[in-house]
């Protein structure tokens, strides 16, 4: 506990929130645009971030990176601290370090419910697996973070609130267009996640490598 504190300090110091964002989340994408983890809501004004760089002659490299960095901060929910931690260990993984960080943000449990369309929004998710509505490979998860894998099944609760909960859910998303890995078999009320994501599926218009650079210096 004592490492943790001086670690938070330290972060403190250093300017990086130690928290999940919990305010208004149409302030959000009126600022960064349109972010379809956090809120299916939209804007119908131009984002800030669009205001002020026809405002000034250029945008500075810093402020478009930050600009990236959070957009896939707020997109996922995550603290500072996670997102940082994501790019470190993608940094020792093979492959794209921005790739390998957005498959692997996209493969934890609240994003494949997401995925899945059992919640409609990644908060939602992380709700539903915190209250542990949610069973993968028949076994209750209270992790949001849980790094889902292939031919892992995703199931509700048997239980009416949670059922209840997933038939709602499953009404309202089915305009949204379904990533490839993974598939929701509505007849029995089980998801089935397929295969690791592929980049062009993720739906997020997220530049990962400028969030890589941002980071360069701290991961």
């Amino acid at each position: 506990m004592y490492a943790i504190t001086l670690s938070s300090i330290f972060l403190a110091k250093q300017g990086v929130p130690t928290s999940r964002y919990r305010g208004p989340r149409v302030k959000i994408i009126r600022r960064l645009g349109r972010l379809p983890g956090p809120t299916q809501k939209t804007h119908k004004k131009k984002p800030d971030f669009i205001n002020r760089s026809t405002s000034s002659k250029k945008a500075s490299k810093y402020r478009v990176r930050l600009e990236e960095k959070q957009k896939l901060r707020f997109h996922y929910g995550l603290t500072e601290r996670q997102l940082l931690e994501y790019v470190r260990i993608a940094r020792g993984a093979k492959g794209s370090t921005g790739q390998v960080s957005l498959q692997s943000l996209e493969m934890r449990s609240d994003n494949i419910i997401l995925g899945l369309g059992m919640a409609p929004t990644i908060p939602g998710a992380r709700q539903m697996v915190n209250h542990k509505h949610i069973l993968v490979n028949y076994c209750t998860i209270n992790i949001p973070s849980y790094r889902c894998k292939p031919k892992d099944i995703i199931t509700m609760r048997n239980r009416p609130k949670s059922q209840a909960m997933i038939t709602r859910n499953r009404d309202s998303s089915r305009k949204y267009k379904k990533p490839n890995h993974s598939t929701f078999h509505s007849s029995q009320n089980i998801g089935l996640v397929n295969q690791i994501i592929d980049r062009e599926w993720i739906d997020s218009k997220i530049k990962e490598l400028l969030v890589v650079e941002y980071h360069s210096r701290q991961a």
